[in-house]
Parts: C-alpha cells; sequence; structure tokens
C-alpha cells in the first residue's frame, strides 16, 4: 500500500484511542484540580478569618517534610519527574502527597502557588493509565504531556496556554527524544476537556479586567520593551534566590522536616512583624488590586521575599501564582515611570515575570490573550520575550 494511503487509513485508529485516552486524562486531572481548588479556597477563607493559624506554619512545614520523607522520597522530584519520566510508572502516590501537602501550606499561610500540585496530579494520573493499558514508551510520553496540560488548563481556565505548557516545559532536546508531533492531538484535547471538567464541578476562575490598552507607537513598544527587561530580572531574582536557598539549606540542615519547620518560623515572624496576611498564600485578592489602583513596588519585593523563603525551604505548592503577584504588583508599580495604564502594565507583568521564569514565553504569550483579549497581544509579546531573553538560564523547572 502506498504511504500516504496507509497513513490515510491508520487516521481514524489514531483518533479512536487519543481521543479516548485524552478524555479518560481529561476526566481524572479536570476533576482531581475541580477537588484541589475547592480544597483551596476553604484552606484560603479558614487562614483569613483565623490568623492566628499561622504560628502553626512551623509545625505544619515539619509534618510535610516528615511525609515526604518517610513516604514521599519516590515522588521528591515533582515536575522534573514528569518532564524526566523514570522507567516505572511515576507512585499514585504523588497526588495525593502533594495534594495534602499543598492545601496544609496554604490552610497555615506558606506563600506558595498552585500549579505545580495541578500538573504532578495530571501527570501522575496519566501515568497510572499507561499502567493500566499497557502503553508502548511514545504513548507513554503522550499521555504523560496530555496529564500536564490538563493539569494546568484546568486550574488557571487557559485550555490553549495549557496545550502548549507541557511542550515548552520540555527542553527541545526532550522533545527530539520521542515523537512528539502526535502529542499535540492528545494535549489539544486534553487540555480543553480538562478544563470543562473543572467547570462541571462549580470551579469559578477568577477574571481579570484590562478596561484600556495603549495604542501601538514607538513610544509604547518601547516602554514594553523596557519593562520586559525588569520583569526578566525580577524573574532572574526570584528564580537565583530559590535555588540558592533550596542548596544552601540542604547543605547546612540535614534533617529534611527541619527545612520547612525553619522556614515556617520565618514566615510567621515575617506575618507578625508586618502585621499582615498580605503577603502569604495565593494572593489573589492583591492582583485583583493590581488591576484596579495603584501599589507600591514593596508589594512585588515583600511577595517574592515571602515566596523564596517558603519554596526555598520546602514547602509544596508551585511558583506560578506567586509569580503572577510578584509581576502584576511590579508592573502596576512601574506604570507610572513607563507613562502606561497600570491594569495594561500589570497583566503585562502577570504573564511577563511567569514567561522568563518558567522560560515559557509562548505560554505566557497565550495566556494574555485567554486572559486580559486579543488586543494586548503584540505588547504581551514584546514583553514575554525579553523577559524571557533577559531571565538568565536557570528556570524554575530546569536549567534552559
Amino acid at each position: 500500500m502506498p504511504a500516504h494511503l496507509s497513513r490515510f487509513s491508520a487516521l481514524p485508529r489514531y483518533l479512536a484511542k487519543w481521543l479516548a485516552l485524552a478524555g479518560l486524562v481529561a476526566l481524572l486531572a479536570g476533576s482531581a484540580s475541580a477537588l484541589f481548588l475547592h480544597a483551596l479556597a476553604w484552606a484560603t477563607a479558614t487562614r483569613t478569618a483565623h490568623l492566628w493559624l499561622v504560628w502553626g506554619l512551623p509545625l505544619a512545614g515539619f509534618a510535610v517534610g516528615w511525609m515526604y520523607l518517610k513516604f514521599g522520597r519516590s515522588v521528591e522530584g515533582g515536575i522534573r519527574l514528569l518532564i524526566d519520566p523514570p522507567a516505572a510508572t511515576i507512585p499514585l502516590r504523588m497526588a495525593p502527597l502533594v495534594f495534602g501537602a499543598t492545601v496544609v501550606s496554604h490552610l497555615f499561610g506558606a506563600s506558595v502557588g498552585r500549579e505545580g500540585t495541578a500538573v504532578q496530579m495530571g501527570g501522575a494520573l496519566a501515568d497510572q493509565v499507561t499502567k493500566v493499558f499497557r502503553l508502548a514508551p511514545d504513548d507513554r510520553r503522550w499521555l504523560l504531556l496530555a496529564g500536564m496540560s490538563a493539569g494546568f488548563a484546568s486550574l488557571f481556565g487557559t485550555p490553549l496556554a495549557g496545550a502548549i505548557f507541557a511542550f515548552e516545559v520540555l527542553a527541545p532536546r526532550r522533545l527530539r527524544a520521542f515523537a512528539w508531533p502526535g502529542a499535540i492531538l492528545p494535549c489539544v484535547v486534553a487540555a480543553y476537556l480538562g478544563d470543562q471538567v473543572g467547570l462541571w464541578w462549580g470551579v469559578q476562575h477568577t477574571h481579570y479586567v484590562v478596561a484600556f490598552v495603549a495604542a501601538i507607537t514607538p513610544a509604547t513598544l518601547l516602554a514594553t520593551l523596557g519593562a520586559g527587561v525588569v520583569f526578566g530580572l525580577a524573574a532572574l531574582a526570584f528564580t537565583t534566590a530559590t535555588h540558592y536557598l533550596a542548596a544552601a539549606i540542604k547543605r547546612r540542615v540535614a534533617y529534611a522536616p527541619l527545612r520547612p519547620f525553619i522556614g515556617g518560623v520565618a514566615v510567621a515572624l515575617a506575618v507578625w512583624l508586618t502585621a499582615s496576611d498580605r503577603y502569604i498564600g495565593l494572593g489573589i485578592p492583591v492582583i485583583l488590586e493590581a488591576f484596579a489602583h495603584p501599589l507600591p513596588v514593596l508589594d512585588a519585593l515583600a511577595k517574592t521575599a515571602f515566596t523564596v523563603v517558603s519554596l526555598g525551604t520546602g514547602f509544596k505548592g508551585g511558583e506560578v501564582t506567586p509569580l503572577f503577584y510578584i509581576g502584576a504588583t511590579l508592573g502596576n508599580a512601574l506604570a507610572p515611570l513607563l507613562q502606561l495604564p497600570f491594569p495594561m502594565l500589570a497583566a503585562l507583568g502577570f504573564v511577563g515575570v511567569f514567561a522568563g521564569a518558567a522560560k515559557t514565553p509562548l505560554v505566557g504569550i497565550v495566556m494574555a490573550v485567554e486572559l486580559f483579549g486579543p488586543a494586548i497581544a503584540p505588547f504581551a509579546a514584546l514583553a514575554c520575550v525579553a523577559s524571557y531573553l533577559c531571565s538568565g538560564r536557570a528556570g524554575i523547572y530546569r536549567a534552559a
């Protein structure tokens, strides 16, 4: 049979197989993310109503560290375990461990995110499907990518960015190691269906309003480029400090549960000294403020410090939502200097700092369009690429 006819005849089988598998992964990952988001909402509301809970953060950190030391050594690698998967199936325990650890971290006031948890749960659940159906190595990799995409998309309500996320997180050399174009369909299907599954479970995503985007002129483009450079430097500072602290505390504190205990003491004392819970948890109310009225640059600096201490000492969750906070408040503070609308610069910082720190400029651009509308696309492209180029070689997930 001629090659083109052979490929055509195989298409129905390919479509049937991957639509079914991607749909199953979307159902699992989307449901897990929905349960996770509802649990986070409860944890945040409880902590906000009882701020004294932050004094339990050291003990909560010790408990999380002990649980991972006792039961989670095989999944300690987190997202990196999905990027470079082991020969054996990723243990299912990754999902409940990171779920529980992240909810506990938020309940007691660590400054951590949530995307790491959703992506890990999506990947771990997807790998169980590969085990059940005894999929080939390339098929397994495709399904892992689909699980990561579904987890990211269902968490933020950005299915197109979620579909791209898994590919861009992988280094190009890893993409070349398998027949990655075949994974495009599973990732797109899993991302869109995973997002819909979350909505079916009652998830409500945060909406950000950018009422006005400046006209494209040489002045506004130059200002955006300058902002992108600053966003890249902020991303570089964040990743460098987090990696440095994580390495330093591992060298000096041999017993793993003591590391988040120390970090918990530092964060709890900082909350007491500032007499505010403004810099702990996800910080979504402050992100919304960045789109509504001017804020001081102190918000970005303080959130960076709180998050570096929380993540660097071993609390679980993720980096992305804190990066959104840092970027949105930093962009807001830059607006008067660059003579651009502060909601517009808050939006650019929101995606720009994340794009630089995660080494995902394409995801940042697409996410900007999905969250803020197509009018911001040219500015988001310039800011995200400039941030990516100025953010150094190391990212929050890998070395570039």
